[in-house]
């Protein structure tokens, strides 16, 4: 998942008009009042600790729903740990060795089975301040590890292609549609339109280290990330034939260099009013719009091999957990604030849907009521995934939470011609099974 670059948390406070710290750890201030849709009984007082990530607008947002939890459930106080999403994982990772963690937490994917190796969940079957009434069972049975329901999910992300009709529309492109919105149908059309645009625009962003737009071409050719005992269920051939279609893009003009996005991650603020076209997350347009309030942004699915595999699509859900060793006098309360997080509409009326579609469908038919336009245009992206056939899809293992950055340096060592592509995705793998294997 791409997380804001520490640039471009600065840059986005600036064009929201906000302030904030890249990272915090505060208490949260509480008082009395009214209770939101989806609410259960605290179970007692207690003072708990909640740790989120995220740029300074998230914060914020999501500081300000904490203090309205509070004043629904005056016998709780929030402790707050903030941080971005990198450091949010070191400092995740020190809490874990002292066994100092907080009592609720979000779940970066590539850890959740790193966090689940080391007992970092807590079992959330019959935690009656949990109300899983509006779920379907594959809802909580796609969250279980090993059959055990410990962690619930934020929300949901699928794969999309972002693109500016305001530019197309000015530079009188149309994308390609139906049976020719497919991969090579893509590139031809981004090529083809970097070289003759009038306005000098790039295609698309150059992105072969985003995660989930690989993980869908990985699945249309019968390949996953990972597999259901904790392999990597790529080839050196998967890999190989993603680097290239990435330098195809870069060497024929239609993604920029290297220097002109500063660097493998895309600067979304450097290179956004410049690009037709970017390839992400579908939440993501709920932030990246508003660097960009004059043009007008769409969302696409992403496009598929002529030869797809069935059952390729598949939903992205980011994880928040309860600490495995949290003091069980507060496990009632812990369990009340878990519900405010993924049951309560007006939850997300304050902090947005910047972390997903909600899974649970009372909730996600609820807020498509007042939600924005792009926040809209989300929702019907993951619905339109959501409704499709899906094969399962596995977690990351333990010991292969740098695998994001293992793809990122093989793919700046191939943008800067200093490896092939085979010879690239040969040492990711070689990396990547090295750090498995040391963990197992």
């Amino acid at each position: 998942m791409r997380e804001m670059s520490r640039r471009n948390v600065l840059k986005f406070a600036a064009v929201a008009g906000l302030t904030g710290t890249a990272a915090a750890c505060s208490g949260v201030g509480g008082g009395s009042g009214g209770g939101g849709s989806g609410g259960t009984d605290a179970g007692g007082s207690a003072t708990l600790r909640y740790a989120w990530w995220g740029n300074n607008v998230r914060q914020e947002n999501y500081t300000n729903a904490l203090n309205q939890f509070m004043e629904d459930h005056s016998e709780i106080t929030v402790e707050t740990e903030f941080a971005e999403y990198t450091a949010f994982q070191e400092r995740m990772t020190t809490q874990m060795a002292a066994r100092n963690v907080p009592d609720l937490f979000w779940v970066p994917s590539a850890q959740v089975m790193t966090y689940y190796a080391n007992d970092m969940f807590h079992d959330l079957d019959g935690l009656e301040t949990l109300d899983l009434s509006d779920y379907d069972a594959d809802d909580i049975d796609g969250l279980r590890l090993d059959g055990v329901h410990n962690t619930m999910a934020l929300g949901i992300f699928v794969p999309v292609v972002r693109y500016n009709e305001t530019m197309a529309q000015a530079d009188g492109a149309t994308l390609p549609e139906g049976a020719d919105w497919t991969w090579d149908g893509f590139t031809e059309f981004a090529i083809d339109y970097a070289a003759n645009n009038p306005n000098g625009n790039w295609a698309v962003n150059y992105g072969p280290d985003h995660d989930l737009t690989l993980e869908a071409w990985l699945r249309q050719r019968g390949e996953e990330l990972w597999t259901g005992d904790g392999q990597i269920g790529f080839t050196a051939d998967g890999i190989a034939s993603w680097l290239d279609f990435w330098e195809n893009l870069r060497k024929n003009g239609a993604a920029p260099s290297l220097s002109e996005q500063d660097g493998v991650g895309a600067d979304w603020a450097l290179i956004g009013e410049r690009v037709l076209t970017y390839l992400g997350n579908s939440n993501h347009i709920i932030d990246d719009a508003q660097f960009f309030p004059e043009a007008t942004f769409k969302l696409r699915t992403m496009p598929v091999a002529a030869d797809a595999t069935p059952g390729h699509p598949y939903l992205y859900t980011p994880r928040l957990a309860i600490f495995g060793g949290i003091d069980e006098a507060n496990l009632e309360a812990a369990g009340t604030l878990l519900n405010f997080s993924v049951n309560n509409t007006d939850t997300l009326r304050i902090t947005g849907l910047t972390m997903g579609a909600p899974v649970n469908p009372r909730v996600a038919a609820e807020v498509a009521e007042f939600a924005s336009p792009d926040e809209q245009q989300m929702l019907d992206a993951v619905a339109h995934d959501r409704a499709l056939e899906r094969n399962p899809r596995f977690e990351a293992p333990a010991g292969s939470s740098t695998w994001r950055t293992i793809l990122t340096r093989v793919s700046e060592q191939v943008a800067l011609e200093q490896s092939t592509t085979i010879d690239a995705a040969t040492a990711m793998i070689a990396e990547l099974q090295s750090a498995i294997d040391r963990a197992s």
